[in-house]
């Protein structure tokens, strides 16, 4: 499973009916709670079945009610409105659930105020019905797809252990041929991060996707929680880490490996959120991805029966901010808990990190990767820390450039001619002559970097 699509951040400052200072919050609903018509081997959310015993699993009209006048009323006065639906599965609520959702919202929702629709799912269900209803409604739907076959069926496989590339190729095929703006949501796991660009190019060539996001499975071993500061207390050298996991070497070479394919050849065609997360601390403005911002806590999760946690990776007791049929959404994502818990973040990342000439690009990444300890001992590191500190060290002067670029007003996509002419001017040259970039690019082929 993965997080929906990447949207516009929501904009800044309270809405009228917010406590003072409260931020805006993003909720990911999950309608039919951790129920799945995949099952898929490194899913992170498939064992919170057992938190709600004996339920049906499907979200009533009393809390589907409650989640949306919640959203209207906390966004008040704001020009967008985000709804956004994710599982285990939300289709299998059927086409049904989400007309009404529709339907209600344009009883509910104020002249002038936009709805951002978002749908995360694993295609099987989708069909022509679907694909008018999506096209229609102008919802915007990550679908989730981690290469070509051999690739994506590594993993991704149905109850009866069938892959699923064929059913989740047709649904991509189908709702591109609609027009649906669709996101690829990849998953990066052991059995495709040596293969990027292979997934890369597929997506790109074969699909024809133009969002494509990258999203490392990182598997717990013990089945144990973790606090939100990630203070889990594993030594630096163990894994605590299941074989399906991305390892933090293998992550950094696959990121690195589709930048420069990127930078070179679809800067403002194919839009990645790392990429353009990276770009904004490179430019010096928050980020869209929740995981590279300093704290956390805005990105919540409602379960199918009200309750509503800090993040659909704590979806666990101690993380339980109460239910929405019982307490205003906004109060509880405004409560001192989700607070605390999105302090945490910033307060529980360990001195290695403070030091690191990355961070203000990575910021310790998500709470939920912080798994060993650091090098004097401290918890709080990264599963993921050396890959990272690989990548965003490799990207340094394309983002320069980029940045630049973009401050004198110019289009980012003109960096793809200066590396082109770049690398001309390379063939040129002798080896040991100066560096013909002028514009301060290095890259790998200048500097064997």
């Amino acid at each position: 499973m993965a997080p929906v699509p990447s949207a516009t951040p929501p904009p800044s400052g309270p809405p009228s009916t917010w406590p003072a200072g409260a931020p805006l919050f993003h909720v990911l609903a999950k309608p039919t709670g951790a129920v799945c018509n995949l099952d898929c081997a490194y899913c992170f959310y498939l064992d919170k079945e057992s938190l709600y015993p004996g339920s049906d699993f499907r979200m009533s009209e009393g809390v589907l009610d409650a989640y949306l006048r919640g959203m209207v009323e906390a966004y008040r006065g704001q020009e967008v409105l985000p709804i956004a639906w994710q599982g285990g599965e939300p289709t299998l609520m059927g086409l049904d659930f989400f007309q009404r959702v529709v339907g209600k919202l344009r009883a509910l929702v104020p002249p002038g105020q936009r709805v951002e629709h978002s749908l995360q799912t694993n295609g099987l269900r989708l069909d022509e019905d679907w694909a008018r209803f999506l096209a229609q409604e102008q919802v915007l739907v990550g679908l989730s797809i981690d290469g070509p076959q051999a690739l994506h069926d590594a993993y991704r496989v149905d109850k009866g252990g069938l892959g699923s590339f064929s059913r989740v190729e047709r649904a991509a095929r189908l709702l591109l041929r609609q027009g649906v703006a669709v996101n690829a949501l990849v998953a990066v796991h052991a059995a495709n991060v040596g293969h990027p660009l292979a997934v890369y190019r597929f997506l790109r060539d074969e699909l024809g996707f133009r969002y494509i996001q990258l999203l490392p499975v990182v598997q717990r071993t013990d089945p144990g929680g973790i606090e939100a500061g990630g203070h889990a207390a594993f030594p630096r050298d163990a894994a605590p880490v299941t074989a399906r996991s991305v390892r933090p070497e293998a992550w950094g070479r696959f990121l690195c490996a589709i930048f420069d394919e990127w930078v070179r050849h679809d800067v403002g065609t194919v839009f990645i959120p790392r990429f353009e997360a990276a770009l904004a601390a490179w430019l010096g403005i928050p980020p869209a991805m929740c995981v590279f911002q300093p704290t956390c806590g805005r990105a919540l999760a409602l379960e199918h029966q009200g309750d509503l946690y800090c993040c659909d990776h704590f979806v666990t007791a101690e993380h339980r901010l109460g239910n929405i049929t019982q307490t205003p959404l906004a109060t509880l994502a405004a409560s001192p808990a989700a607070r605390a818990f999105g302090q945490a973040k910033a307060s529980g990342l360990p001195a290695f990190c403070r030091r690191c000439e990355v961070r203000f690009a990575c910021q310790g990444e998500c709470p939920k990767n912080r798994l060993l300890r650091g090098p004097d001992g401290e918890p709080g590191l990264n599963w993921l820390c050396a890959g990272y500190k690989h990548f965003f060290t490799h990207i340094d002067a394309p983002m320069r450039a980029l940045a630049e670029l973009l401050k004198r007003g110019q289009p980012a996509s003109e960096i793809m001619g200066q590396l082109g002419r770049a690398e001309a001017d390379f063939a040129q040259v002798g080896r040991n002559e100066p560096c013909p970039c002028g514009s301060g690019l290095k890259f790998k082929r200048c500097h064997g970097a």
